[in-house]
C-alpha cells in the first residue's frame, strides 16, 4: 500500500471520528430540560415489579418474544436445544439460534439461567 494512500485513509477516518462525537454533542445538547408537573392520583395504582416486566416485554424483538413464549410454556426449565426445536429450527442449528435471544432475555432479567454441571437450563421468572 503506499504512503500517500495510507494517509488518505488515516484522514477520513480521523474525519469520521470527530463528525461522530460532534453529532453525539448535538444530540445531548439538544434534550430540552424536563418540567415537572403536578400530577393527580393515579386512576390504578401499579407496583413496580409488574411495570418493570411489561417494560423489558415491550422492547423484545420478535424472536425474542417467541424464545420467551417457549420458556414460558416449559415451567420447570428447558435448554437452548429444545427451545429452537420448538421453535422450529433445524437439530444442527437449534442451540445455537436460541442462545443470542437467551442471553439478552437473561441479562433483562425476564428468564433466569441456571447451571448444573454442564448443563444449561432457562426458565422464566
Amino acid at each position: 500500500m503506499k504512503i500517500s494512500h495510507k494517509r488518505k485513509v488515516q484522514l477520513k477516518l480521523q474525519k469520521h471520528i470527530k463528525a461522530a462525537k460532534s453529532a453525539s454533542a448535538v444530540v445531548a445538547k439538544k434534550e430540552a430540560p424536563v418540567k415537572a408537573v403536578k400530577a393527580e392520583k393515579p386512576a390504578v395504582e401499579q407496583k413496580p415489579e409488574a411495570t418493570a416486566k411489561v417494560v423489558a416485554e415491550v422492547s423484545l424483538t420478535p424472536k425474542q418474544q417467541q424464545v420467551l413464549d417457549i420458556v414460558r410454556q416449559n415451567a420447570e426449565g428447558i435448554n437452548p436445544k429444545g427451545i429452537g426445536l420448538a421453535a422450529g429450527q433445524e437439530e444442527s442449528k437449534a442451540a445455537s439460534w436460541a442462545t443470542g435471544a437467551l442471553k439478552k432475555l437473561a441479562e433483562e432479567g425476564v428468564v433466569e439461567r441456571i447451571q448444573s454441571g454442564n448443563k444449561v437450563l432457562y426458565k422464566a421468572l
